[in-house]
């Protein structure tokens, strides 16, 4: 299957850029773990106390009990060995472990060009940045010469329908939408005959949010998907969940709770600049494993990249200044 790759030529997609604006970002206020660390070394040698007081920074960073507690006991070993003489050795261990553990989740999406169109169901609970993310994906997808489609899914609230309006307009999309109240399951088979008919590379399909508690919501996101695949048996060919990262734990509830009712492919990790804890998508990585698609940090465009693992780290651990 051949398949379109997303291109990282322009200078808002480097990596470094991205993730250097995102490093400042997530630790406003000059706090981060490297900082906390070497605080934390001061006068001090690396002992069972010291990786004591880092477990709990980790665990403070909502990192995970889980994923915290691995670190520390591949930290603990080589210290045990003589391997970490010091506050940078420290930092670079604790920096590759977290690499290691969201590695697996580096993938970045791929819309297969012969599924046509290729149908990306977005969901999430509300306020979760959702419409934003899906014109941000909007635009990257248009730059990179797809005919793209937005569907106005959420239907309860006419504000998100003028939204998706509004993001169609500046990413040279096209939009179908139907009035506030307009059963949901019938705009996505408007949008998937449309698409097809207009020879739609990717149709983006917003739903309106709901919290993952709310069991008869969840059954109507799943009667959604059922609508999108009787047009399409093989649709819909992504399920994108939209999380805020200072949902904290609650965040990886969210993953959870979605993932069972309607089995989502791939994570968007939003609004990382407004949290000092970012250590939340080391623990969404440790419990499900699911493939981070994008992080995002602000309201344009640029603010929106693919998630790379050692970028992430780096930004974690090492502050705005390192």
């Amino acid at each position: 299957m051949s398949e379109a790759q997303p291109h990282s030529d322009s200078p808002a997609e480097a990596p470094q850029g991205f993730f250097g604006r995102l490093r400042a970002r997530l630790n406003r206020g000059g706090s981060s773990l490297a900082r906390d660390i070497r605080g934390l070394l001061q006068g001090r040698k690396i002992d069972g106390e010291l990786l004591e007081e880092l477990e709990t920074r980790l665990i403070g960073a909502d990192v995970g009990v889980t994923a915290t507690q691995e670190i520390l006991e591949e930290l603990r070993a080589r210290v045990a060995r003589h391997e970490l003489a010091d506050a940078d050795a420290l930092v670079a261990a604790l920096r590759s472990q977290l690499t290691e553990l969201l590695r697996p989740c580096e993938a970045p999406l791929r819309v297969a060009v012969d599924a046509k169109p290729f149908v990306v169901l977005i969901v999430g609970v509300n306020g979760s940045g959702k419409t934003t993310s899906i014109g941000k994906l909007a635009a990257r997808l248009h730059a990179q010469g797809l005919k793209v489609m937005l569907a106005a899914g959420d239907t309860f609230r006419a504000a998100a329908i003028e939204q998706l309006g509004v993001w169609a307009e500046r990413s040279g999309s096209l939009l179908i939408a139907q009035a506030a109240g307009a059963d949901a399951g019938a705009v996505m088979f408007d949008a998937m005959q449309s698409a097809r008919a207009r020879g739609v590379d990717v149709l983006l399909a917003d739903t309106a949010g709901r919290l993952h508690s709310q069991s008869h919501l969840m059954e109507e996101l799943k009667k959604i998907r059922r609508v999108i695949a009787r047009a399409d048996p093989s649709a819909p060919h992504e399920v994108l969940l939209v999380l805020d990262a200072n949902q904290g734990q609650n965040a990886l509830a969210q993953a959870e709770q979605f993932h069972a009712a309607i089995g989502v492919t791939g994570l968007v990790i939003t609004k990382l600049d407004g949290t000092a804890r970012g250590g939340i998508v080391v623990a969404i990585a440790r419990k499900l494993a699911l493939p981070i698609r994008f992080v995002g940090m602000g309201e344009h465009s640029e603010d929106f990249g693919l998630f790379d693992a050692a970028a992430f780290a780096s930004a974690l651990v090492d502050g705005a200044h390192a």
